[in-house]
């Protein structure tokens, strides 16, 4: 099977590429990271890709007049790096049609929510006013809408009485570094299967 080349799109501090990159370099995920691209060139995630000796680099949205223009440098960046699967992790803009159908079935996103319930760029505080007792993380396949696509695994983690976004945030990431490379591999290794609505992960 071929390897599989990554391209993660990060926004922010990019600790779910940091355990993209350590799960990579423990032989848990048979993948490369070709190109780590963020669209604020002050994300820590350029920073850890650096370190990590991943090429980096920004593409800021600012400097295009308009959408198609951004999305356009996107994939020009990805496909010179021969990427084959693009990872959102923390990627705070949403993707149109026109990145979205390029990359049709070859973009992950993880969502710190447990879809479909709470989606969009509030999910903890959405999560706390709402009451309920339980949140999480979804890993899904990117589709045109947002936080809508196919869902391919989900972990839960109890909301508590005391939480703040923050604590029920560190609560859920430590299970979005634990599941994110898992599913990662399990596409790599060609067992993700999209069937309507429905993931069929093959043991």
């Amino acid at each position: 099977m071929t390897q599989q080349v990554l391209g993660v799109l990060a926004s922010g501090r990019g600790t779910d590429l940091q355990s993209i990159i350590d799960a990579v370099e423990r032989g848990e995920v048979k993948a490369k990271i070709g190109v780590v691209l963020s669209d604020k060139p002050d994300a820590y995630a350029l920073e850890r890709a650096k370190k990590a000796g991943i090429p980096a680099l920004c593409i800021d949205r600012k400097q295009y007049d308009g959408r198609a223009p951004f999305e356009e440098a996107l994939i020009a960046a990805l496909e010179e790096k021969g990427v084959t699967l693009v990872v959102l992790a923390g990627f705070m803009r949403i993707l149109t049609p026109l990145f979205v159908r390029h990359y049709k079935g070859r973009i992950l996103n993880i969502h710190p929510a447990l879809l479909p319930s709470f989606p969009g760029a509030h999910a903890h505080r959405d999560v706390l006013a709402y009451g309920v007792k339980v949140s999480g993380c979804t890993i899904h396949f990117v589709d045109e809408g947002t936080d809508s696509g196919p869902i391919i695994a989900q972990a839960a983690v109890p909301v508590l009485d005391d939480d703040t976004e923050d604590t029920l945030g560190a609560r859920v990431l430590e299970q979005e570094h634990k599941l994110y490379p898992q599913v990662i591999e399990w596409y790599c290794e060609g067992r993700l299967h999209i069937e309507g609505r429905h993931v069929r992960v093959d043991q």
